[in-house]
């Protein structure tokens, strides 16, 4: 799961589907006296239950905006205004459920720097190990070359169901950072047609844009984040690198996320509706909703004296709660990572980081600041939304990882399933312990990993590449030069590792379960999916004595959690353990 530390910003893509029209935004510093600003800011505004996003845009042009962007799904209209109390005064007006000031376009970071993510490249901060090659062991029978690394997938005995169901007929939706659709492993099964990217790279968070309009081309990865993910649930079964849970389902991306890895609500609810509407099965959300990591109804208390905080975080609740039942409505299965804060979601500590960017245009004056978190009334979005699988991370020992989120609140539907996400730390006492194979592999794009000095302009893995495990595979087993020819792999850990597995197996239940003659009309009730995996789940006990403490491989105590709850269901497990062979059965 992403955990954002820059400033946010806003962007959008142009794009024609259904209930979505184009954005253009522009931000600009408020003028005090007059209340109006020297350019347009952005607004998101919903419409209250049973008014059309049409009707509300009407209502919002007349009151002086510019309408920019709708989504007719959900009832959600952008629109920019040189008012900077417009926020305000859209709240009062008939048919508005809630309006927030957008990020602005183009605000600078204030110094603070994009760094690997701690949790999940933790082995690329390890300086005390050397530098050696990967042993692959042998690869199950008829499986990829490397695919005797992926311990992730014998937990969930993904090579077993191979002989019942690969995924065939059906689509997963990648909402995330991009995918690699060039991938070798990833470009057999990518549909580049449906493919869309509702994001438009903002250069100060994302680097330099690749195109003259910012929009990345809809089988772009500039992360690596979207193809890892993208590799686990259904990288090719072709002879090459790697392959997924279900090797012959269909990879669409419905990107949502910044190159940066930020997530904001515009794309992610576009990307949720247009799933609905476009026959996706399952859609896998490896994330948090930006700018808050805990969004809370009304408000924490620390946020009351900032008005505009209370309103987006209103906003973001209602926004996203639309678009997930709109997704599940319309067949697909949702299936979200439970978080990398070693939280007891049940019982969160309060909240430093959000938000988790330093807007002028808002009502305070400082990127984040300390917050009471209240479990009955503070959502962790995706993950904590209405139909959302959640899944936690477990290491090859099939113990919780460190990092993972759990719950003692059997009651909170907080946790559904756990599944293999890597944890670096596994195997105290062995060889194994603090090694790359205790994470999870998957695809990487060429380019992000030549941009990270892994990889050399001729396609050969660098020094640096080998410490941190990167792997290169090849047509026909050959070291090629041809970079075209081979594919590139990284580890990484995390619950967003986890999450794909989940997704998976529940691609592999839409194709054991559904009925339908065609991919375009093939599929399965995602109340069903959802049940089938947890009822196949396999049942893990929580540990001896019920605490989980990790000090022993150099965690603090904060980090120690309990577990409660039986071996059919509790909360470090959820119902169990995702497992294919079950599944398809």
């Amino acid at each position: 799961m992403r955990r954002s530390r820059m400033i946010a910003v806003t962007g959008a893509v142009a794009l024609a589907t259904t209930g979505l029209g184009g954005l253009a935004a522009t931000a600009g510093a408020t003028t005090a006296s007059t209340g109006a600003t020297a350019e347009a800011r952005t607004y998101q505004v919903l419409a209250k239950s049973g008014v059309s996003a049409a009707k509300l845009a009407q209502t919002l042009t007349s009151a002086g905006a510019k309408v920019t962007r709708q989504n007719s799904a959900i009832g959600l209209v952008t629109v920019t205004s040189t008012d900077a109390r417009f926020a305000a005064k859209a709240r009062a007006l008939d048919g508005v459920q809630g309006a927030a000031l957008n990020r602005a376009v183009g605000q600078s970071p204030t110094g603070i720097k994009v760094k690997p993510d701690p949790v999940e490249k933790e082995h690329t901060f390890d300086k005390s190990r050397a530098n050696g090659s990967t042993k692959v062991p042998a690869a199950p029978k008829g499986a990829d070359p490397l695919d005797g690394l992926l311990w992730g997938h014998e937990m969930v005995d993904a090579f077993g169901a191979r002989a019942t169901e690969t995924g065939d007929k059906v689509r997963v939706g990648i909402l995330d950072t991009g995918v690699d659709g060039s991938h070798i492993d990833i470009a057999p099964n990518f549909d580049n047609a449906l493919s869309r990217n509702f994001t438009i790279d903002i250069p100060a968070i994302d680097g330099p844009c690749e195109t003259a309009d910012c929009v990345d081309p809809a089988n772009v990865d500039d992360n690596g984040h979207g193809t890892h993910v993208a590799g686990t649930i259904a990288a090719s079964l072709n002879g090459v690198g790697i392959s997924g849970i279900a090797p012959d389902a269909t990879i669409v991306n419905v990107r949502g996320g910044q190159d940066s890895g930020y997530f904001f609500l515009d794309p992610v609810v576009d990307a949720l509706t247009y799933a609905g509407d476009n026959g996706l099965d399952v859609v896998n959300m490896s994330f948090y909703v930006d700018p808050w990591l805990y969004n809370c109804q009304g408000g924490a208390p620390e946020d009351q004296q900032f008005p505009e905080a209370v309103a987006e975080q209103n906003m973001i609740i209602e926004g996203m709660t639309r678009a997930l039942a709109y997704a599940t409505e319309h067949g697909v299965a949702l299936v979200g990572a439970l978080g990398n804060n070693h939280e007891d979601l049940s019982k969160p500590r309060p909240d430093d980081s959000s938000p988790d960017y330093d807007n002028p245009a808002y009502d305070w004056d400082t990127s984040a600041w300390e917050r009471t978190i209240d479990n009955a009334t503070c959502l962790d979005l995706p993950t904590e939304g209405p139909d959302v699988i959640g899944v936690s991370a477990l290491g090859p020992s099939e113990r919780k990882a460190d990092f993972s989120n759990y719950t003692t609140d059997l009651t909170s539907g907080e946790i559904e399933v756990s599944a293999p996400g890597g944890w670096y730390r596994d195997g105290l006492g062995t060889n194994s312990y603090r090694t790359n194979g205790n994470l999870i592999l998957s695809a990487a794009p060429l380019h992000v990993l030549q941009a990270e000095g892994q990889v050399d302009k001729n396609g050969n893995i660098t020094k640096l590449g080998r410490t941190f495990g990167t792997l290169k595979s090849c047509e026909n087993g050959k070291y090629n030069e041809n970079t075209s020819e081979c594919g590139y792999y990284q580890w990484l850990q995390g619950t967003s590792m986890a999450a794909p597995h989940a997704s998976g197996v529940a691609a592999l239940v839409v194709a054991a379960h559904g009925s339908g003659t065609s991919e375009t009309d093939f599929g399965l009730a995602a109340a069903t999916t959802r049940s089938i995996l947890m009822d196949t789940a396999r049942d893990h006990a929580c540990p001896d004595g019920g605490v989980m403490s990790y000090e022993n491989v150099g965690r603090s105590a904060q980090f120690t959690a309990t577990c409660v709850g039986t071996a059919e269901f509790n909360g470090f497990y959820g119902d169990g353990i995702v497992n294919a062979a079950n599944a398809v059965e």
